[in-house]
């Protein structure tokens, strides 16, 4: 039976961390924190949107599920459009999350051709995948194929001299401070031309 090829550092950034989810979001008080944003009273705010105001009252209260129709008045009414309203402001949305990593305590993950430090990895549902990587690779006859993933990709050159090849354009020699930014759905593998391993700080997105 053959075996499963390892996780990705992908499928582990996503997976990893502690568990975070939004909370569900209060349409009656989200209609309310609108209106009043507007300094709008009910009577107002039922005017506007075409709805009586008990209706209105109800709605913000959690008293009754407005249907569709009832929906698109008030979004028409508040001249937002109906996915705002299920929406949370993004200072509502803002978690105050950090992640801090220590010099070399971050989690560790080796390929044949790569020593991966994973930064940042204690936060679920990143945005960002930010790692450092050794790089061991000094041939691209070391790889198994290009190395391609969904997202765009940034690296830049910590120490040591590193060439990046990727499917599209020549390859091109890197030295520390140097970075490069590319498509990663686009077949890329790097190598070090040092002596010794080159380091590289890699930010994968992952949206």
């Amino acid at each position: 039976m053959s075996r499963a090829a390892p996780p990705s550092l992908i499928q582990i950034a996503r997976r990893s961390g502690d568990p975070y989810a939004a909370e569900p979001l209060d349409l009656g008080a989200r209609v309310r924190g609108l209106r009043k944003a507007r300094n709008w009273t009910l009577e107002q705010a039922a005017q506007k949107a075409g709805l009586a105001r008990s209706t209105l009252s109800k709605i913000e209260n959690g008293q009754m599920s407005p249907t569709f129709d009832a929906l698109k008045k008030l979004a028409e009414g508040l001249e937002i459009s109906v996915p705002q309203l299920f929406t949370a402001p993004q200072s509502e949305r803002a978690g105050g999350r950090m992640s801090v990593t220590s010099a070399g305590q971050g989690a560790a993950h080796a390929t044949a051709t790569y020593e991966h430090e994973l930064l940042g990895d204690s936060l679920s549902a990143k945005k960002m995948l930010p790692y450092r990587a050794r790089i061991r690779a000094r041939s691209m006859d070391e790889f198994d194929g290009w190395v391609r993933h969904d997202g765009e990709e940034f690296l830049y050159v910590l120490t040591g001299i590193v060439r990046l090849f990727t499917e599209f354009y020549e390859p091109v020699e890197m030295r520390r401070g140097d970075s490069a930014y590319y498509d990663a759905t686009m077949g890329h593998n790097v190598i070090s031309l040092s002596d010794e391993d080159a380091t590289i700080l890699w930010v994968t997105s992952l949206a």
